[in-house]
């Protein structure tokens, strides 16, 4: 007696269609990069598998996005920034359909225990807006208090504070871009150019330029970039984590536009707003303690100059030594990509998982740290309930000699 019961014709063909792109993977690419692309595809897989048949007169629908699913995967294995066309038809519904069906976990759990939960459609209309979410950014004009002199105990979520210099440090962030499928190049260029039409003190760029498709060839990031050599002497960088997998291809782009890479070093400019002596570290995943420590030892502070410092990773600000950085900016987390900011509330998932800071601005003694939300994003398909930021930060410090 059979006591396996029969797949249905959807299964067969998602089996099919993961034991391809692994063994193209694997074949073609890396043993490691098989492995996350099977665990990812397979857990897709699984889902999609449990929840096809409540979708009954949009099946047809269905397959043709996990279809889609298959081929994007299999082009990941030779990945290469795609034409509109393909981000139109494949890469985008691609993102729409894997994160509507990551969303539809619980309905998948519920159906292999027997039950049948309502509204099998509502993640993916999450996904829709989130899609929208991911092809737009907030421009926004973000007023910052820091050497203040005001000191909080512990590592908390800081009020944006009241008071006000005559002329402050304008800023504009960019983090994040992940130069691919939702950040073209002309969208980059947009986003540089605005940058630029701001006439800010300082332009930085904190790191994670590029995706997986935009690694071989520093050309692309750097025509995304070159709207920023408009301001000579005001563009400084550092690495992100993403960064140290293509880091001569982030060098030479940044060359190209002038940019100047602070990795561990400091430099002092003058601004119309004063001297800032702005610290970029580069990005560590082990020992950060020790490695921040070094870097502002070996680095240390110009008497009357705003100290700012590019640090990608918001985690390790618990590690920079207190007192020794008026503003931190860092990105890393896309503010924590899904949540309720759009609502107005500060709430993300990132912060119900971990306890690093996720958006907006913080404060821990006298330091102080701003979390941007990202330019683009990148891991879970796309941005739901947490825009995409294009900020000004307009930056008083009160507390410093010779600030105007």
């Amino acid at each position: 007696m059979n006591l396996v019961p029969p797949m249905s014709a959807f299964a067969w063909l998602s089996l099919l269609g993961w034991a391809l792109v692994f063994g193209a993977a694997a074949a073609l690419r890396s043993r490691s990069y098989a492995v996350f692309r099977g665990v990812s595809l397979g857990l897709h897989s699984l889902i999609a598998v449990a929840i096809a048949p409540r979708f009954g007169w949009a099946l047809p629908g269905f397959w043709l996005l996990q279809a889609l699913v298959h081929v994007h995967a299999l082009a990941l294995v030779r990945p290469r920034l795609r034409p509109l066309f393909y981000r139109v038809l494949v890469s985008i519904p691609t993102a729409f359909f894997s994160a509507g069906t990551l969303l539809a976990f619980p309905w998948a759990i519920a159906q292999a225990f027997g039950f049948e939960l309502w509204g099998v459609f509502i993640p993916y209309v999450l996904a829709l807006i989130g899609v929208v979410q991911s092809l737009s950014a907030r421009e926004e004009e973000v007023e910052l208090v820091v050497a203040d002199g005001e000191s909080v105990p512990g590592l908390a979520r800081h009020a944006l504070g009241a008071q006000r210099v005559s002329r402050p440090l304008r800023i504009v962030q960019i983090t994040d871009p992940h130069l691919g499928p939702f950040m073209s190049i002309e969208r980059l260029r947009r986003i540089c150019a605005r940058a630029v039409a701001r006439n800010p003190d300082l332009v930085v760029l904190t790191g994670d330029f590029l995706t997986m498709e935009s690694q071989s060839d520093p050309a692309l990031l750097s025509r995304a970039l070159e709207p920023l050599a408009a301001l000579e002497g005001r563009v400084f960088a550092c690495f992100g984590n993403h960064d140290h997998e293509a880091p001569r291809t982030v060098q030479k782009a940044l060359e190209a536009v002038g940019a100047r890479l602070l990795m561990d070093r400091a430099e002092l400019v003058e601004t119309p707003a004063g001297r800032v002596q702005i610290l970029g570290a580069d990005y560590v995943f082990r020992e950060r303690k020790a490695h921040l420590t070094r870097v502002f030892g070996e680095n240390p502070r110009v008497e009357g100059a705003l100290r700012l410092v590019l640090l990608h990773d918001p985690g390790a600000f618990q590690h920079v030594p207190e007192g020794d950085a008026d503003l931190v900016l860092s990105g890393h987390t896309h503010g924590g990509q899904v949540g309720l900011v759009s609502l107005g509330l500060s709430w993300t998932l990132l912060r119900a998982f971990v306890s690093a800071p996720d958006h907006g601005l913080w404060a821990r003694g006298r330091d102080r740290l701003y979390v941007h939300r990202g330019t683009g994003h990148y891991g879970f398909p796309l941005r739901l309930g947490v825009p995409a930021e294009e900020s000004l930060l307009v930056v008083h410090a009160p507390g410093l000699a010779g600030q105007p």
